[in-house]
């Protein structure tokens, strides 16, 4: 049973996300799946935040951080341009303010703090694997730059399958290099403040989950 509990997690991501592509891909009710995506995005986060053994002041802090940057980026993106591009939100993320929805505001945190966790965890088998000691700054600077790199391949494999399910549209019909100069930029400042808020236990299951969502949107990449 502990062994359930602990790993049950991790089980009720890979069966979302399996269940997902399964119900997009191969049966009648594809659409019913994909309107089903706000439900499971809540649900990964809820996941991702029982599985932090401990919800440090710093983990709330830079969620509410992330949320709100990464909302008012996209709502600067949306009614100007002058960041991502020219595009617009669909009705399948759910409730919207300034055009842009809520999920995607949260969906910034997942993402940049699964990228976060994932090179904090490549660091730390580095140093036992070769037995080094990586100083501060040294390793700051690979989870920033690194984590944002991943952030952005993450946004690269998802931006496509986004438009096929009308998450959202790109005014000119395709996606513009800026966007990922955007998601790069903004991501490295988020990791930069998640450096800093240093009470954050690494997640396990965070990395886990980035890793899921990313097979999950390369299958559908692969085969919608």
């Amino acid at each position: 049973m502990p062994y359930i509990k602990k790993y049950s997690p991790l089980y009720l991501a890979l069966l979302f996300h399996i269940t997902g592509v399964l119900g997009i891909l191969f049966t009648p009710y594809k659409d019913w799946f994909v309107n089903s995506t706000p439900l499971v995005l809540l649900t990964m986060f809820i996941l991702l935040a029982k599985t932090q053994i401990k919800l440090s002041k710093d983990y709330i802090l830079f969620f509410l951080i992330a949320f709100v940057i990464g909302m008012a980026t996209e709502i600067i993106g949306v009614n100007t341009g002058l960041l991502f591009g020219d595009y617009q939100y669909g009705l399948v993320l759910g409730p919207k303010i300034f055009g842009v929805p809520f999920l995607i505001g949260l969906n910034w945190f997942v993402i940049v703090f699964c990228s976060g966790s994932l090179l904090t965890q490549c660091v730390d088998l580095i140093e036992r694997k070769l037995n080094v000691n990586i100083a501060g700054a040294t390793s700051t600077f690979i989870v920033v730059l690194g984590g944002a790199a991943i952030a952005t391949c993450f946004d690269f494999i998802l931006e496509p399958v986004a438009v096929k399910l009308h998450f959202w549209s790109w005014d000119r019909g395709y996606i513009p290099l800026f966007n990922y100069g955007c998601w790069f930029i903004i991501s490295a400042i988020l990791l930069c403040i998640k450096m800093y808020l240093k009470k954050m236990r690494v997640n396990t299951f965070a990395t886990s989950l980035l890793l899921i969502q990313a097979m999950f949107f390369l299958m559908l990449n692969l085969f919608l």
